[in-house]
């Protein structure tokens, strides 16, 4: 069986589309592993597959590149966003149901797309982390104890797990290094998303980020979403960010009630099928 896909991406954050809507679509994890291989298969951050919801304009089911499921994906969100748009023929409204939750997207104009990613969470057991702790500076670190690369994040779920790690210096840390090292850390029994913050400015701010299941991505819609809530927690930045990635820069805002809006462009790379005989491959 033939599966049209559809190839879009956010800032560099890659998807692979699959429309399930009419007809359903099940891929086991070593096919998504298959068809996330960058030299044998497309290649993607993240594989979306579009389903029915009777709750919402459209289901979002999302798996990382490792074939694992997880509840959330911001930029993902923004090129589903702008799908339903396009075939409704009108810019406007549109509500994703996802696993994490309903999200409001809307036309913001300019090619951007603006998502209301919901109420960043900040308890310990929303995280979740493994034991009791204070999520504004959780006692969790990499590195000699004289001195370690990272250390003291705030944590911050925003539908999954992430750590903000504030340095002085985005760039110099060695992240695929320590981020598959702080990716499974025993707190994180869910594993976490790591990111490493450089405040500019109460206005901006440079962000790398190790994605789990995934690793080093040119842009994490949730991981700026967890940034930007992260930064005024601790007194660094102001409740409106943008923050620079990678592939480009999202403007945050954790407003007064909770929810966090991200802005931010989407593109389209192309369009294809994928070939039976590379899922058969992985059987």
């Amino acid at each position: 069986m033939q599966l049209p896909f559809i190839k879009m991406h956010g800032l560099g954050n890659d998807f692979v589309i699959l429309d399930a809507r009419e007809r359903p679509v099940a891929l086991d994890r070593a096919a998504i592993r298959a068809v996330a291989d960058r030299r044998t298969g497309v290649g993607f951050d993240q594989l979306i597959t579009l389903e029915r919801s009777d709750k919402a304009d459209i289901f979002m089911r999302i798996h990382n590149a490792d074939g694992g499921e997880v509840a959330a994906c911001g930029n993902a969100s923004r090129c589903v966003a702008e799908l339903v748009m396009r075939e409704r023929g009108r810019r406007g409204r549109v509500v994703i149901e996802t696993l994490a939750g309903l999200l409001e997207s809307r036309d913001a104009e300019a090619g951007m797309i603006a998502v209301d990613m919901g109420e960043a969470k900040l308890g310990w057991r929303d995280i979740p982390l493994a034991r009791e702790a204070d999520t504004l500076h959780v006692d969790v670190a990499v590195g000699p104890a004289s001195a370690p690369v990272l250390a003291d994040p705030c944590c911050v779920s925003m539908g999954n797990p992430h750590a903000v790690f504030f340095v002085a210096d985005a760039e110099a840390v060695p992240l695929a290094t320590v981020g598959p090292m702080l990716e499974h850390h025993p707190i994180f029994p869910e594993r976490a998303n790591i990111s490493v913050a450089q405040v500019i400015d109460r206005g901006h701010v440079r962000l790398r980020v190790w994605e789990r299941g995934a690793g080093i991505t040119s842009a994490c819609g949730t991981a700026a979403c967890a940034t930007g809530v992260a930064g005024f927690r601790r007194g660094l930045t102001d409740r409106k960010v943008e923050i620079r990635l990678d592939g480009g820069v999202l403007a945050i805002e954790w407003r007064e009630d909770g929810h966090v809006i991200m802005t931010g462009p989407i593109a389209e790379s192309f369009r294809g099928v994928l070939s039976p005989s590379l899922i058969e491959a992985a059987a």
